[in-house]
């Protein structure tokens, strides 16, 4: 069993906590901004048209820091992960805390999954039928991707508050 915590230097694991939170404001703080705040505005005042636009702009500036922000949660997770001295390997599931981590690590992949759809999936499908109803050609799907797509953020969304929930339980282990 490889343990950093008794060599790990406080510096290098303070860095990595900052880092961490940083990370998670950032990724959080966007997708609250914007499911509570953006979305429900712009739906509301924007035509169909104007709102694709809209959200794939936002997403062209969003996208990027949100996988940023998960490299930089990956990287220092996993180094906190490794210093703390209830890690005794790999899917060593024997406290609450391996428990609260492992299912922790589950939903973060779910959001990697999540935000790659999104990302070059869903992103081009808006953007391309931002370009036709551009030239004046009305396509079918546009309002039930852009309601998957609102719906894909609130998932994320969600599953960011469940690690974050699951954080604390893992902490307070």
């Amino acid at each position: 069993m490889i343990s950093l915590g008794e060599t790990t230097p406080l510096w290098a694991l303070s860095l990595a906590y900052w880092l961490h939170m940083l990370a998670t404001v950032a990724w959080i703080g966007g997708l609250v901004a914007l499911v509570v705040l953006v979305l429900p505005v712009a739906s509301r005042v924007l035509e169909a048209d104007s709102y694709a636009i809209f959200l794939e702009q936002v997403q062209r500036r969003l996208d990027p820091l949100g996988w940023l922000s998960l490299a930089v949660l990956l990287a220092t997770g996993l180094f906190q992960m490794s210093a703390n001295p209830n890690y005794e390997g790999f899917l060593s599931i024997s406290n609450r805390w391996a428990v609260a981590i492992l299912i922790k690590h589950i939903l973060f992949f779910g959001m990697i999954g999540v935000s790659a759809y999104m990302t070059w999936g869903a992103l081009p499908s808006l953007r391309r039928i931002a370009l036709l109803r551009a030239k004046g050609i009305e396509a079918e799907d546009a309002e039930k991707l852009q309601k998957r797509e609102t719906t894909l953020l609130r998932i994320n969304l969600i599953l960011g508050i469940l690690i974050l929930g699951l954080t604390s339980l893992a902490r307070a282990s």
